[in-house]
């Protein structure tokens, strides 16, 4: 199994790189939270190798914690990993954290390949999933700054589905700005 390359960033995309490690070049599917983070020097990329009958894939990620998220996502039936993968593209794993605590369908079902079905089988088959994702996110202080938002903004009485949208847009990092930014965004709905 390879779990993680380090290299220098041969070509890239938004949906794949490409990373030499001496002299060896391996195509990577990755993420755009991921596609994002990488600059065109030196990479290490935390790595899921998928072996199937026709193909050996690599998945690689710039953190654990979204290796763990897309790990645990491929598990669930119904779930492969090109659904993972949009899901890791579209939310970070704190987001995502927030989305599977407030059961927010919507949040879910707007991950492209995703329906109603699906978005139900993956609340279920991921309750209490949430909190792992947090515990073994780099900054924890961000998400408590998340939990302590949605707090304040349930207490409000706003909607959990529509937080959760509201908070996925903002990017504030600390509990003060994310309700701000919040509130500015659920006004418009």
């Amino acid at each position: 199994m390879i779990v993680g390359l380090k290299g220098k960033v041969e070509y890239k995309e938004p949906s794949f790189v490409h990373i030499d490690v001496n002299g060896v070049v391996y195509e990577v599917f990755i993420s755009l939270q991921t596609f994002s983070a990488l600059s065109n020097a030196e990479v290490n990329l935390f790595t899921t190798h998928i072996i199937r009958e026709d193909a050996q894939l690599l998945f690689g990620f710039i953190d654990m914690s979204e290796k763990k998220m897309f790990a645990r996502l491929i598990k669930i039936n119904g779930v492969g990993p090109k659904v993972a993968m949009a899901i890791c593209s579209t939310y970070t794993p704190s987001q995502f954290a927030t989305i599977i605590t407030n059961k927010d369908m919507n949040g879910i079902k707007k991950v492209p390949g995703i329906g109603p079905k699906s978005a139900g089988r993956i609340l279920v088959e991921l309750a209490g999933f949430d909190e792992e994702i947090l515990i073994s996110s780099g900054d924890k202080k961000v998400d408590i700054s998340y939990s302590q938002a949605t707090e304040a903004l349930e207490s409000l009485g706003f909607k959990k589905d529509k937080i959760s949208k509201a908070l996925s847009a903002c990017s504030g990092t600390d509990t003060a700005s994310l309700v701000k930014e919040a509130l500015k965004f659920l006004q418009t709905i």
